[in-house]
């Protein structure tokens, strides 16, 4: 019989995760404009991989993610234990993700090919 208990672990992890990170008062982490693209929750949730993504790009969430993993993990780690009933909270390690960086080139790219294409239509 297959257990959900580590997808619905998962998903509260991430909603509290990103409850955390709206609520912290440290301006380097607001500055950066940070936003959670996912989580690896191990099996027996141990261990959360938060992969995290800048608006202003890698440059941005670089520094900010090393800040996270060396000063504040274990304050996030706190405050999620004692927002979700878990016997053990999962250790995190955050880590810096492209892909919001690489999705908005894909689509600057993907709108300049339609706006040429209109134009060599008129």
């Amino acid at each position: 019989m297959p257990s959900y208990r580590a997808e619905r672990t998962s998903e509260d992890v991430l909603r509290e995760l990103s409850a955390i990170m709206r609520e912290m008062k440290d301006p380097r982490v607001k500055e950066a404009m940070l936003t959670i693209v996912k989580i690896d929750l191990s099996r027996d949730l141990s261990y959360c991989k938060v992969y995290l993504s800048s608006l202003k790009g890698m440059e941005a969430a670089l520094p900010v993610v090393k800040l996270l993993n060396k000063n504040t993990a274990g304050f996030i780690r706190r405050e999620l234990g004692q927002r979700l009933s878990l016997r053990h909270t999962p250790e995190l390690k955050f880590i810096a993700d492209g892909s919001l960086e690489n999705s908005a080139k894909i689509a600057r790219i993907l709108n300049e090919l339609g706006d040429n294409s209109n134009e060599d239509n008129n």
